[in-house]
């Protein structure tokens, strides 16, 4: 089904985004004002197809998923994003939380001009909305799961898998962390359907995590220090900062090591070998 006023907003967002907004080198033979279309289907995780038969107004109609991941390649704001959902005749906006919410503009903005560090931004459920390619490098592309799962909270106690990421003796730390944190985020939010349906399932299916909420320890996760076993270059030493959207519901979160350390070296090698070593649905 045709959809005209879909591919006329879609073309004049992609001519407003300049390449150096979204961490891209602009170059001496760039011929658009803004960005080019395989470059926003990058940015969105579409083919370079698909995201040109949407601008000229041809195919199927775009799924939530996918306006969503348009709306922040894009750099939208919410009452762009909420057009752009209408023109795709998808008139439900996006939840607040969960994996499809909408990322705040300030936070990705961030994101975009850090790019010699691995970086991502998720809520504050611990569900994953969008890397950069270190990241990604570092612990893995975000799960393509939904639901409870899309949740690496959800998933450390209900998921052996999901602790992978860490050497076996630092579990109990992250265990403790994330419960206090999630107290934390259970009393911000109130009586919140989404994080009481949480806290009970994890309660029914985890002793541990049990145990843990029921010390009723309360303390949000700001800075951390981690170890994160890496496939090619081992166990890498890192502090990892958290800088909070003004509503406190995503976070920015990004990897760093003192100068001179070995962390350091290990993360100047992590930009060298990218992702080509790493497994998917590895998450942090």
């Amino acid at each position: 089904m045709p959809l005209p006023e879909l591919s006329a907003f879609l073309k004049s967002r992609r001519d407003r985004v300049r390449p150096a907004d979204v961490g891209l080198t602009a170059g001496p033979r760039r011929r658009v004002p803004g960005l080019r279309r395989e470059e926003v289907a990058q940015l969105a995780g579409l083919s370079a197809d698909y995201y040109t038969e949407l601008e000229r107004g041809r195919g199927a109609q775009p799924s939530a998923q996918v306006v969503a991941a348009l709306a922040r390649a894009l750099r939208l704001n919410d009452d762009e994003r909420d057009h752009l959902f209408h023109l795709a005749d998808r008139p439900v906006p996006p939840a607040a939380h969960g994996p499809t919410a909408h990322v705040q503009p300030a936070l990705l903005g961030l994101l975009d001009r850090l790019t010699t560090t691995p970086a991502q931004i998720i809520t504050d459920l611990h569900e994953t909305l969008v890397q950069n390619e270190l990241a990604v490098a570092l612990v893995g592309r975000a799960a393509a799961v939904s639901g409870p799962r899309a949740s690496l909270v959800y998933r450390w106690f209900t998921d052996p898998d999901a602790r992978e990421l860490y050497p076996v003796e630092d579990h109990p730390h992250h265990s403790r962390v994330f419960v206090a944190d999630l107290q934390a985020v259970a009393a911000r939010r109130g009586r919140d359907g989404e994080v009481q349906r949480m806290v009970a399932a994890l309660r029914r299916h985890s002793a541990e995590f049990a145990a843990l909420w029921d010390t009723h320890d309360v303390a949000l996760r700001r800075a951390d220090h981690k170890r994160i076993i890496h496939p090619a270059l081992g166990v890498i030493e890192l502090d990892c900062h958290s800088l909070f959207s003004e509503d406190g519901h995503q976070r920015l979160l990004w990897f760093s090591a003192p100068a001179g350390t070995e962390g350091a070296a290990q993360l100047e090698l992590l930009s060298v070998i990218g992702t080509q070593d790493m497994a998917a649905d590895r998450s942090g």
